[in-house]
């Protein structure tokens, strides 16, 4: 990996993910947006036909895709509730590469004030272990995670 330009979180940035479930809900209306590769896999993964999987929970917006969202809550479609009142995503382990990226997104990270910002929604912002500058933009600029070879 070549010199990295200067950024304000050089420093590093802590982030540990307590499962609440907050970046996948809405209040507001949102696109989640999953890739062919990605939409194989989830349809693997539900035991469907991609035809099938596209017609129940994919969206399509100009050449994009999106995860559709719950119509009354915004949520993802598959983040669930369980029994105990615990949230969490019914596709984790083949979640898109969108979701594996949080909170490391370009609109989170632009400036502390942004980070801070996505911290109200979160709150595994600022706990936890700390991700090193170089980890963050590894995470950041993920494409293809089914080919990594470890998490």
């Amino acid at each position: 990996m070549g010199a990295m330009k200067e950024k304000w979180y050089m420093g590093g940035l802590h982030f540990e993910c307590n499962g609440c479930g907050s970046c996948c809900a809405g209040p507001a209306e949102g696109y989640i947006w999953i890739t062919p590769p990605e939409i194989e896999r989830l349809a693997s993964f539900l035991n469907l036909s991609e035809q099938d999987l596209r017609r129940q929970y994919l969206k399509r917006f100009g050449f994009r895709i999106s995860i559709i969202e719950d119509s009354s809550t915004n949520d993802c479609i598959f983040l669930k509730t369980s029994a105990d009142g615990k949230r969490g995503c019914a596709v984790y382990p083949v979640r898109p590469n969108q979701c594996r990226t949080w909170p490391f997104w370009n609109c989170n990270i632009a400036s502390p004030d942004d980070w801070k910002q996505a911290a109200v929604r979160c709150p595994g912002i600022d706990r936890g272990p700390e991700f090193t500058a170089e980890q963050i933009e590894a995470v950041r600029n993920q494409k293809t995670w089914w080919e990594q070879s470890c998490r």
